[in-house]
């Protein structure tokens, strides 16, 4: 006999019990098969326990179903969910289990011969997703105060840091979303994003399973798949990053001219379509624009903070802009000289912000200026009142000959240049200007401009102290599974290169 959660996710599940869920690879489940089945996983973690008092639980499983039993069963017993990426290699998923202080893996058969070993070796108790079968007993309640989840930072400037955000944290963070992007139960939402960082995790399944929506789950990215839902399905929303939409863009330009108009029409019954995780090139922005007739809300968060500033869901959004505060959401630029004004750090605070950083009180007591979160991010704000982000304090803002240059800024001019397909820009440090501008980019297939070319053209059109001195033509950018350039690592190749 299980007990009420009061999980707040999990019990408005009961609203919506008899409706379909998810519709993924491992079958389409309903909010009440979620239930019972995640009642069953948390029957067997307790191992005859009340309660698991905040355990840490770690789960690696396909995209579907299996994700979510495993994530509510861990909470619905009362431990902490540690959301493990599926791409990574063996040693990454070392990192976060030993950094989370692990004690008991959930794994799905699919990566048992990949985890298993590992997990016996470190002492681990070790449960396949398929042991949980018709046990139920009285689990314990779990109060909004307790730490629900950890999720580790995509480490694209420092190494990756475990996240705690309690249930509340988790359930401000959704509540913000529904109310700003009129999340409701009719919507019908395509999920092709990671499922350990908040994008994919908050932003889409948690959002859609709240409202009582359809999360419909593909096991992985691939362009033709994604529009063939977008034909077939009769989807209301869609989230990515802006590599996912370039990907749709470039598989768009291919197809027959049938082709278009048949997806291109699809996307025009959509209500909404959303970017995130990066900076949103405007050029993808006006090309998206063009082949679905959707203006992309691009919006600002973070691991740390879930999501704090967002474009209108009905009004004119701004392109290279973010948007304003969200419901329920403080934020505040501070600039070098530690006071509020209208360009500087983003400060926020609210009941979304995160506990802390696992094991790391210092990192968590820096990261605070009071009750304010200091993202690290730089942003300007307009006379209109949206922000427009400049980029990370730490590897986008260049100080270079006594001007401090944001690299967005110049990668989004570079990107209007015909040859340059990608472009990212970085700060190398020089004795005599104390960070010289340096531009990595992949050009188009047969483009072979030249180096003074580019920077006469780019001279043309941008101050001379942004131009950048330094260039390297790769194959392509270092970026992690969400398409954010690693920015360290791209420091490295240009180091190399001129060592």
């Amino acid at each position: 006999m299980t007990s009420a959660s009061k999980i707040a996710l999990v019990a408005r599940a009961e609203r919506h019990s008899e409706r379909r869920a998810l519709m993924a690879d491992d079958g389409d489940v309903s909010y009440r098969e979620l239930l019972d089945s995640s009642a069953e996983v948390a029957s067997v973690l307790l191992g005859g326990a009340r309660d698991l008092a905040e355990s840490r639980v770690a789960f690696l499983t396909p995209p579907g179903s299996a994700y979510v039993k495993a994530q509510w069963g861990i909470w619905r017993a009362g431990g902490i969910a540690v959301p493990l990426c599926v791409a990574h290699p063996l040693p990454e998923l070392e990192y976060v289990i030993e950094d989370a202080e692990v004690e008991v893996v959930l794994v799905h058969p699919s990566y048992d011969a990949l985890l298993r070993p590992m997990a016996r070796q470190s002492g681990l108790r070790c449960l396949s997703t398929e042991e949980f079968r018709g046990k139920q007993v009285r689990l314990p309640d779990v109060c909004s105060s307790r730490r629900a989840m950890i999720v580790y930072t995509s480490g694209t400037t420092s190494r990756p840091k475990g996240v705690v955000s309690t249930h509340s944290n988790i359930e401000a963070q959704i509540e913000t979303l529904i109310t700003a992007w009129g999340w409701r139960r009719e919507d019908h939402i395509l999920h092709v994003l990671p499922l350990h960082h908040i994008h994919g995790i908050i932003n889409v399944l948690c959002c859609a399973l709240w409202s009582g929506a359809v999360c419909e789950v593909l096991p992985r990215f691939d362009a033709e798949a994604v529009w063939r839902r977008f034909v077939e399905s009769e989807l209301t929303l869609f989230m990515a990053v802006p590599t996912i939409y370039s990907k749709l863009i470039a598989a768009w330009e291919k197809a027959p001219p049938e082709k278009r108009e048949a997806w291109s029409q699809a996307c025009s019954k959509m209500r909404l379509m959303v970017s995130g995780s990066a900076a949103l090139p405007v050029s993808v922005l006006e090309k998206w624009e063009v082949i679905s007739g959707h203006v992309l809300l691009e919006r600002y968060g973070m691991t740390e903070i879930g999501m704090a500033l967002s474009n209108p869901l009905h009004g004119k959004r701004q392109a290279g802009h973010v948007g304003t505060p969200l419901p329920g959401v403080e934020v505040r630029l501070i600039g070098d000289d530690g006071m509020e004004g209208a360009t500087g750090e983003i400060q926020v605070r609210g009941p979304s912000v995160f506990l802390e950083y696992w094991r790391r009180p210092d990192a968590t007591r820096d990261a605070f200026d009071d009750d304010w979160f200091r993202t690290g991010d730089m942003a300007e704000r307009a006379a209109h009142g949206d922000y427009r982000i400049l980029g990370r304090q730490s590897v986008d803002i260049i100080k270079t000959g006594g001007y401090k240059v944001s690299a967005l800024e110049v990668e989004e001019g570079l990107r209007a240049h015909e040859d340059i397909a990608e472009c990212a820009v970085v700060g190398i440090p020089d004795e005599e200007w104390g960070e010289r501008v340096a531009a990595a980019l992949v050009l188009k297939a047969g483009s072979n401009p030249g180096r003074q070319a580019l920077r006469d053209w780019a001279t043309a059109r941008m101050a001379t102290y942004k131009v950048p001195t330094l260039w390297l033509e790769l194959a392509a950018l270092p970026c992690n599974v969400l398409g954010k350039v690693v920015k360290p690592d791209l420091k490295k190749l240009f180091k190399a290169d001129t060592s």
